[in-house]
């Protein structure tokens, strides 16, 4: 680990899917500074993760607040902002995703260019002489149902934004937001609690724009171990925009939602905007509740586009619509139904009792979400809160991750004893290796080949096992297949489900190789060979032993990049 001398800071960079945001220290003092002034002189602790092109839709002229769109010009041509395009990276069902002017590669790529540009300026202007591609380690989080795909193409863009020196750099981590929200949690949050630390179990529930994300820790020592699977869905509120756009396409009619989409793409954003920030927002549990909305002024383009009955309708109500409590709380109820339900199932895998249960990220501050998940979980937790400014948690974990990562490193010469604040990880995939033997009669007859063998699927580590990081699994008794054979290779596969037969099952990805020798095949098929994985932060390594002379054979998976 000796890139870990070089580093003198750390910056946590929480890449939201509606705001991001990042926290930053100095490896020194630990000082975690949370980054509040952005484009527009905007005094937050996150900017939009929204982007603005030129009219050929390759140089990004704004980013951030500026880059959406204002109140409606009647005047003026429409730009059109670039926005949720992280949702591109995950597994969500296609007519969920967000369409786009731009592919979502290089959405990505330009907004990480953007933050990073001022991450940097950020950085050298508190510490001189820092060359960030030597001396920062920058963590990166990520929801915890990211694929190892959607993981590689967030190295891959990180490059091409020139956030790191090289396509591998270790210099780049990554953390699973609710990893980075738990860090965060133990360090702060649990103290001010006064909680016995120790043993302590706690939940966190990071909500956020695109992505729900549910971790169950328990605290060890100084470090975290996980106790339940890591869970994840696409939950979070800006599905409760999609559920305000599907409203007014009741209300006013499909047609003239899709025109005044396809020809007034920002009166559209501006009018989601308004509906955010004056009803979203501010709804509460309360049966009073009412907000106006008035189109003309939000969306003056819309009223060419609604006919009939309903424009006679709208116009009597001079083009006003009034959102009630029980209007609302139908656009809620759905999205914080599948939030209630990835809890209960937490709640249920953890076995034992949390002492408490943590809401961060911005979905969070909804007063309505926050009565909704007490109401419902009051009598199992003992705690839940939400700590002080919850959209930064995940940021500030992030760095605290860093940090903890950074240190132990530095401190060890030795990979296997470095102890990062996260103490053990429940495994999300079935990982194994390709093998070989004969085949039997309950075997698929398609399957049979070599002179009445077949190739199965062997796992090696199984879903939802508990290891600590840099825990290796074994299996040993592996033998070659041909008594002449002078060297071989292990194919290693992953699935998410809980077991495996075969390498060509549906849901089955090949990880990666690792080619060995086999010197003195005059001993035959007696020669043999112990096969290990073992799993530390974000990467896997598999190994191999000659149990004969002891030559060993390595080498790693990036998790990130799946090869």
């Amino acid at each position: 680990m000796s890139w870990t001398n070089d580093i003198r800071v750390v910056v946590g960079l929480d890449f939201g899917t509606t705001y991001s945001g990042f926290t930053y220290c100095h490896v020194s003092n630990k000082n975690l500074r949370t980054h509040d002034i952005w484009p527009g002189d905007m005094s937050e602790l996150k900017a939009n993760t929204v982007l603005l092109y030129d009219d050929e839709l390759k140089k990004v002229e704004q980013w951030g607040k500026p880059a959406l769109s204002k109140r409606p010009n009647r005047r003026r041509a429409e730009n059109k902002p670039v926005k949720l395009f992280k949702l591109h990276l995950g597994n969500l069902q296609e007519h969920l995703k967000p369409k786009l002017s731009v592919d979502y590669k290089k959405a990505i790529t330009d907004y990480l260019r953007e933050i990073g540009k001022l991450i940097k300026g950020t950085v050298t202007k508190s510490w001189p002489g820092i060359d960030f591609l030597e001396n920062v380690l920058l963590v990166l989080t990520v929801p915890a149902e990211y694929s190892d795909k959607s993981k590689a193409t967030l190295r891959e863009c990180a490059f091409d934004a020139n956030l790191i020196g090289s396509k591998f750099s270790e210099k780049l981590q990554f953390t699973t937001e609710p990893e980075a929200a738990a860090a965060y949690c133990m360090e702060t949050i649990l103290k001010e609690h006064d909680l016995d630390i120790s043993g302590t179990k706690f939940m966190i529930v990071d909500c956020g724009g695109g992505t729900v994300d549910l971790t169950t820790r328990q605290v060890e020592g100084k470090q975290l171990g996980e106790i339940t699977e890591r869970a994840g869905d696409y939950c979070g509120s800006t599905f409760i925009d999609n559920e305000f756009i599907e409203y007014l396409r009741r209300e006013l009619g499909n047609n003239a939602i899709e025109l005044l989409e396809k020809n007034h793409y920002g009166q559209m954003q501006y009018m989601i905007q308004k509906f955010c920030s004056d009803a979203k927002l501010p709804f509460t549990d309360d049966p009073k509740f009412n907000y106006t909305l008035d189109l003309d002024e939000v969306s003056p383009a819309l009223a060419q586009y609604v006919t009939g009955d309903v424009r006679e309708s709208l116009e009597e109500a001079a083009w006003l619509i009034k959102l009630d409590y029980e209007t609302m709380k139908s656009m809620f109820d759905p999205v914080i139904d599948r939030i209630i339900g990835l809890i209960r199932a937490q709640l249920e895998n953890a076995r034992e009792k949390c002492s408490a249960m943590f809401l961060v990220g911005g979905f969070s501050e909804s007063k309505y979400l926050q009565k909704r998940i007490k109401k419902e979980f009051q009598k199992d937790v003992d705690r839940i809160s939400v700590p002080s400014n919850p959209i930064a948690a995940i940021s500030r974990g992030a760095a605290i991750y860093g940090v903890s990562f950074n240190d132990n490193a530095e401190n060890s010469n030795n990979t296997d004893e470095i102890r990062c604040i996260i103490s053990s990880r429940v495994l999300k995939f079935t990982y194994g290796i390709k093998t070989i033997s004969l085949w039997r009669e309950d075997d698929p007859e398609e399957k049979r080949i070599l002179d009445g063998h077949i190739y199965r699927f062997t796992p090696v580590a199984k879903r939802g096992t508990t290891l600590s990081v840099n825990e290796e699994v074994t299996i040993d008794q592996l033998t070659p297949f041909y008594p002449s054979q002078m060297d071989g290779t292990f194919e290693v596969y992953y699935t998410r489900e809980y077991d495996g037969n075969f390498c060509d099952e549906p849901g089955m990805e090949l990880l990666g190789t690792l080619e060995i020798d086999l010197p003195d095949p005059h001993l035959g098929c007696n020669r043999f060979v112990t096969f290990g994985l073992k799993f530390g932060g974000m990467e896997i390594t598999a190994t191999a032993k000659n149990d004969l002379n002891g030559q060993n054979f390595q080498i790693s998976f990036d998790i990130e990049t799946e090869n």
